[in-house]
């Protein structure tokens, strides 16, 4: 399957999400799930290069939009981030149904965050790998700029982000503050492999430290020198699945002889 074909499967609330499934082999090393960046796209230019480039070495990615983002169905502003990781759990749920159990779990920006907190409802999954993910959900605050105040006075406000106006609501601000990663991270049980930029402007480098020291062994840091943060550059795509590829052969075993 090349990745052409929209796959829909029902969501954690039951809303048709929209998939695709990039794969180049009959009977691939591994499947691993994508999660993209927030209010980014199962599309986005880190999350199509880095699968493709997976696919190539025979890794499956399925990657999705959340909900009310991409194809998917659904109202943005009713999502936040306890409902895109029972997402990813769903989406999980439908591979291990369909296809078979993803072995990795890969997240950019918010969705590294994301599958940190997912990993322990998805068993299965032996590896985890966070691209330029905060190491608290509640970073998203602060990307809000002035809109932020509007938001908690209002209960709602129109804020530009990545060159679209999005409708966010207070709840989703409530519920990235309730949630602390540390015991997700500390107990994550998983190989864990952090990709970071050192200039990265969007998420400071200073997060990927804290994931990187909370977190068990085994786990690996890789540098992603002069990369941004959503990695346009389709060469910083194929040094992380380079990378990504080599690396997860330790932990995952390959089904192909």
């Amino acid at each position: 399957m090349s990745g052409n074909e929209i796959i829909h499967f029902p969501g954690a609330s039951g809303l048709q999400l929209a998939a695709r499934l990039d794969c180049t082999t009959s009977v691939p090393r591994a499947y691993a799930l994508f999660a993209h960046c927030f209010t980014c796209s199962k599309d986005s230019l880190a999350a199509f290069h880095v699968s493709h480039e997976l696919a190539e070495r025979g890794i499956a990615v399925f990657r999705f939009d959340f909900a009310g983002l991409g194809e998917s169905a659904g109202d943005f502003s009713a999502t936040n981030f306890s409902s895109n990781v029972a997402d990813m759990v769903a989406a999980a749920d439908f591979l291990r149904d369909k296809f078979s159990a993803p072995k990795i779990l890969i997240g950019h920006s918010l969705g590294g965050t994301a599958v940190l907190a997912a990993a322990p409802r998805i068993p299965e999954a032996s590896a985890v790998v966070t691209i330029s993910a905060p190491f608290q959900p509640d970073h998203v605050r602060s990307l809000l700029g002035a809109a932020r105040a509007e938001i908690e006075a209002r209960g709602e406000a129109e804020v530009l982000l990545g060159g679209r106006n999005m409708r966010i609501q207070r709840q989703l601000l409530d519920d990235l503050a309730a949630y602390d990663t540390h015991d997700a991270i500390s107990q994550l049980k998983r190989a864990l492999l952090v990709f970071h930029s050192p200039v990265d402007t969007t998420v400071d480098i200073s997060n990927a430290t804290h994931i990187f020291s909370i977190a068990r062994h085994p786990k690996s840091f890789v540098s992603l020198d002069d990369a941004d943060h959503l990695l346009r550059r389709k060469a910083d795509c194929t040094f992380v699945a380079a990378v990504l590829s080599s690396w997860v052969g330790r932990y995952v075993v390959d089904r192909n002889p």
